[in-house]
């Protein structure tokens, strides 16, 4: 296994997330103003609910080029350790802007369907516009997807997140204007109500992400033994008898306790040490990593984690 940790120059990581804002803020303003006019044009609920969604997209996009202009700054006196976490904080920010979205689609789909004489959707241009959304949305999604693996981004894997969601809110309101004109009007207002669950799902999943992030949460268990199985791989480790581990924003802090034979040298365990905090931190997601080194024969009586 190669511990080696894919880095990306700061100057590299800067101009990928210039290169995401400028994809998600143009993309989003460019498709906002689109569905507005087909919604307008066509009467449609469903292609309401969606420009509905890409006005709160294009409302975050702003949001979040300021937060990432935040959080790539420098270190500095008040923030030695960089601003990175203000990353979650941004995500938050486009999850709130999706359960508006969500919340103004339900609304609107249930203005369509108490409207009385409740007609068919004409499938003219307009809307046809919804199908080149979903095109559109899915160029996006799948470069800002590109993007956030890069650089471990919890905001821009939010906003890719957002971007699927849309590619299928597009289709299902595309759907829903067939089903009007083909099946019975009423399709085009349950389309907009599919589209409100499926925009207010994706804020929740992203929102309970990124709120784990502000406030600690631990990784995975399986995270965990991954972590646990570097560290017993270091020759000279008989056993990680302690882990405990913890998001500091979008990254994690390990703080763990290893065995080692108890007649080392100073200098052997302390390279021991180096070896295992080295492996520890290739990880990606691995902010800093804390080791504690134990004689293996030392009483101890917590129990492994």
């Amino acid at each position: 296994m190669r511990w080696v940790r894919e880095t990306v120059p700061q100057p590299d990581q800067n101009r990928y997330y210039r290169i995401a804002m400028s994809i998600t803020l143009g993309g989003n303003l460019l498709l906002a103003v689109g569905k507005g006019v087909a919604a307008w044009l066509s009467g449609s609920s469903a292609v309401y609910s969606d420009a509905a969604n890409s006005v709160s997209d294009v409302v975050y996009s702003l949001l979040m080029v300021l937060g990432l202009w935040v959080a790539t700054r420098p270190p500095d006196l008040s923030h030695p350790q960089g601003h990175s976490r203000f990353e979650p904080l941004v995500a938050l920010m486009v999850a709130a802007a999706m359960a508006l979205a969500g919340i103004e689609a339900a609304r609107t789909a249930y203005i369509r369907y108490t409207e009385p004489g409740l007609s068919a959707i004409r499938l003219d241009l307009p809307t046809w516009v919804l199908l080149a959304s979903a095109l559109v949305k899915a160029a996006m999604y799948a470069s800002i997807t590109r993007i956030s693996k890069r650089l471990h981004s919890p905001a821009l894997a939010t906003s890719a997140r957002d971007n699927l969601s849309d590619v299928l809110s597009s289709l299902a309101a595309f759907v829903g204007v067939l089903g009007s004109n083909y099946i019975h009007p009423l399709a085009d207002p349950v389309a907009g109500f599919l589209v409100a669950v499926w925009i207010l799902r994706n804020a929740f999943l992203a929102g309970r992400e990124n709120l784990g992030f502000l406030t600690g949460k631990g990784a995975s268990q399986e995270k965990i033994n991954q972590f646990v199985t570097a560290a017993e791989s270091v020759p000279g480790v008989i056993k990680v008898h302690h882990i405990v581990t913890d998001y500091v924003g979008p990254r994690l802090m390990l703080d763990l306790h290893i065995n080692v034979d108890g007649n080392s040298t100073v200098n052997h365990a302390h390279e021991i040490s180096d070896e295992v905090t080295k492996r520890l931190e290739s990880f990606p997601e691995v902010d800093r990593a804390y080791v504690h080194i134990e004689p293996h024969d030392w009483e101890d009586d917590k129990s492994p984690t």
